[in-house]
C-alpha cells in the first residue's frame, strides 16, 4: 500500500439513447430516452481515504435521479487501483475503437500517478461489438474493466445503502 499517496481518479460515463414505444389510448407514443449513469472514484487529502460517487439518471417513465456518495478506505483504493494496473488498460488506444453514434457512447477517464488517458467509444451492447471491432483486444480489455469496476461499484453501493443501484 505505499501508492496511497498518488494521484488518483477514475470516472466511467454511459450515456444511451434508447427507443420507447407505448400504447396510448388514442394511438402510439414513440419517443426517445436518454439514461446516463456515471461513476467515480476519487482520492482526498492525504490519499488515505477516497470517495465514491455513482449518479443514474433516466428520462424512463420520468425517473427521477439516483445520486449516491460514500468514502473508501485507503485499502480499497489500493485494490481499485491493483485491478486497473493489471488490466493493463492504460496501455490501450482508442483510436480504432467505434466512434460514439446516435445509439449512446461510454467514456472511460483515468489517471494514475503520473499517467493519464481518456477513451470515448460507441455504446458496447455485448461482447460481439468487442468482437467485431477494428482493435477486438484492446476493447475488450475496455470492456472487462469497466464490467469489473461497475460491479464493485454495485456491490459497494448494495452493502453501503442497503438499496439496488439500477
Amino acid at each position: 500500500m505505499g501508492d496511497l499517496a498518488e494521484p488518483f481518479y477514475f470516472r466511467a460515463l454511459w450515456q444511451i439513447w434508447s427507443r420507447i414505444s407505448r400504447f396510448v389510448a388514442a394511438g402510439i407514443f414513440c419517443g426517445q430516452s436518454l439514461t446516463c449513469t456515471e461513476f467515480d472514484f476519487r482520492v482526498i487529502g492525504d490519499g488515505r481515504s477516497a470517495t465514491a460517487r455513482y449518479a443514474n439518471n433516466s428520462n424512463y417513465r420520468n425517473d427521477s435521479l439516483i445520486r449516491k456518495e460514500m468514502s473508501l478506505s485507503a485499502l480499497m483504493i489500493s485494490e481499485i487501483k491493483r485491478i486497473i494496473r493489471d488490466s493493463e488498460i492504460m496501455k490501450e488506444d482508442d483510436s480504432k475503437w467505434p466512434q460514439k453514434n446516435k445509439d449512446g457512447r461510454q467514456e472511460l477517464e483515468i489517471r494514475l500517478g503520473s499517467e493519464h488517458i481518456q477513451f470515448e467509444t460507441a455504446k458496447i451492447g455485448s461482447l460481439v461489438d468487442v468482437t467485431d471491432s477494428a482493435d477486438p483486444e484492446g476493447l475488450r480489455v475496455f470492456y472487462y474493466l469497466v464490467q469489473d469496476l461497475k460491479a464493485l461499484v454495485f456491490s459497494l453501493i448494495s452493502l453501503h445503502f442497503k438499496i439496488k443501484p439500477i
